[in-house]
């Protein structure tokens, strides 16, 4: 029979800290051992990391760095530009926090960031593990952090039952009582390097791990069931039309979508409701019928699939060409084709300008004057 959490020998934080010093991972945002922290960069690694893999966030930070190199110059930029940089990172309105957060740093505090988690909540787009990983991090101050990667680890170490998110609680109370007082920035770091390297979501390498003796879910030998997970609701689906307008001159129809709720502030190319009644099937005339203006429409081979948090998206493409007088209706505007790599596009619109450059050529001047 397993023994209970409370006959195992707890979590030694030195333990974790001893490992930690020689096993630390390099990464861009993280001071080496010795060198001064940047707040800055904790704070802007942490907002990027939100819903989003240490891979995936590295490129981003560093163009993020070499455009915006403090937070002055992040503030002093144009929203439009802090989006194209973010594009293709998602969750679009932590850009837009980012670029709050970064002008209330300026004008309230004078362009440095505050230690206190009271006065780092008070901020934009920083909620509580934010304003604790940049509080313990950025300036070693006594926080407890917890990620997902933490809440694994607590979650083994006490083999807690609850299943997830419900659990969430009881794992930041778990996780504060094997907090130290010394080096918490360091600590913080630790316990996500473990979960992120030794205490991963399957096959967790136990026998590496500095904290295996106390690990109670490591001796029922049932570590890859932490932490317990509910059943997932089925993801609904929505489906759509976008439409790809394009001129002779290769410019293509886009607009910037309103500044709040999905992909807010973000450009797209014009589409129709997204719905669970959208046919699909329904007849091209059928399609267009929220199409941006009259045109000779067509149904571009394959979809566009996408899936946002809460839903999967499907949408099919419509392309037209538009003549050279054509103006752009009120709210959208012309954009080049070849430089739309450069606009501020999520990615599922990334996507339908990529199934409409492979389907949809670029109408030549002669085809285009034909059509008039």
């Amino acid at each position: 029979m397993a023994r209970s959490a409370e006959t195992l020998r707890a979590p030694e934080p030195a333990a974790l800290l001893a490992w930690y010093d020689r096993n630390r991972r390099r990464l861009p945002w993280r001071a080496e051992a010795g060198e001064r922290v940047d707040p800055y960069r904790v704070w802007l690694s942490e907002i990027m990391l939100q819903q989003t893999t240490v891979k995936a966030a590295g490129p981003y930070f560093l163009r993020f760095l070499a455009r915006f190199p403090d937070v002055r110059a992040l503030a002093a930029a144009p929203l439009d530009d802090v989006l194209k940089l973010w594009a293709g990172l998602g969750y679009y309105s932590r850009a837009r926090n980012l670029h709050a957060c970064a002008q209330a740093v300026v004008e309230r505090h004078g362009g440095r960031f505050p230690a206190r988690e009271a006065e780092l909540l008070a901020l934009p787009g920083v909620g509580p593990y934010t304003a604790a990983a940049i509080a313990a991090i950025a300036f070693d101050q006594p926080a407890v952090v917890v990620d997902g990667n933490v809440e694994r680890v607590v979650a083994r170490l006490f083999a807690v039952e609850e299943a997830m998110p419900a659990a969430k609680p009881k794992l930041r109370a778990l996780a504060a009582t094997i907090a130290p007082a010394a080096r918490p920035g360091d600590f913080a770091q630790a316990t996500m390097d473990l979960g992120a390297t030794i205490c991963t979501p399957k096959r967790p390498a136990c026998a590496l791990c500095p904290w295996d003796e106390p690990c109670l879910a490591r001796r029922r030998a049932d570590q890859d069931s932490f932490p317990r997970k509910a059943a997932k609701a089925e993801r609904p689906s929505r489906r759509g039309v976008a439409f790809w307008l394009e001129r002779a001159d290769g410019a293509v129809l886009v607009r910037s979508r309103p500044p709040k709720g999905l992909l807010g502030g973000m450009t797209e190319t014009p589409t129709g409701r997204w719905a669970e009644d959208v046919d699909l099937a329904a007849p091209v005339a059928a399609l267009a019928a929220e199409a941006p203006v009259a045109a000779r429409w067509r149904r571009l081979p394959g979809a566009v699939t996408h899936v946002f948090s809460h839903f999967a998206l499907e949408l099919v493409v419509l392309a037209a060409e538009a003549p050279m007088t054509l103006a752009a209706p009120p709210g959208a505007r012309w954009a080049a084709r070849n430089e739309l790599d450069g606009e501020a596009l999520p990615s599922v619109f990334r996507k339908v300008v990529a199934l409409a450059r492979e389907n949809a050529p670029s109408p030549s001047p002669s085809r285009t004057a034909a059509s008039r």
